[in-house]
């Protein structure tokens, strides 16, 4: 590990250290459950593949400022990504994967369109079932 991540990491307490490594960690699961890569979520948030990476070890901060962002895209709340637990019940919203489906549904001709959500219905009642 560099001097300059050493020194810096000296100066976090030991519960900012376990902080920034479980949210490291949380970003990297949720990032893999979402099939995203690390250069693909640095590239959304405007930083280098090797920062992302820091942040995911732990061994950087993630700024503040980069929360919401990261929520958005990795389909959580920033209060559950940072490990407060949501109080009003609310559920993830659909996954990025989800949303591109249906935007890629509504490229489909209506004819098609109509037979794919049929289908959908039809797995959905069976599912329910």
């Amino acid at each position: 590990m560099s001097s300059a991540i050493t020194h810096y990491l000296d100066k976090m307490t030991q519960n900012d250290k376990d902080f920034f490594k479980q949210l490291g960690a949380k970003i990297a699961s949720l990032r893999k459950e979402q099939q995203i890569t690390q250069v693909q979520l640095a590239e959304i948030l405007g930083i280098s593949q090797q920062y992302m990476q820091a942040f995911e070890a732990g061994r950087r901060k993630v700024p503040s400022s980069m929360l919401p962002t990261l929520a958005e895209v990795l389909a959580i709340s920033v209060e559950e990504l940072i490990g407060i637990a949501p109080t009003n019940g609310k559920k993830r919203g659909p996954a990025p994967k989800l949303l591109k489906q249906v935007e890629q549904i509504s490229q489909l001709p209506k004819s098609k369109q109509k037979f794919v959500m049929d289908m959908l219905d039809t797995v959905i009642q069976q599912a329910a079932h």
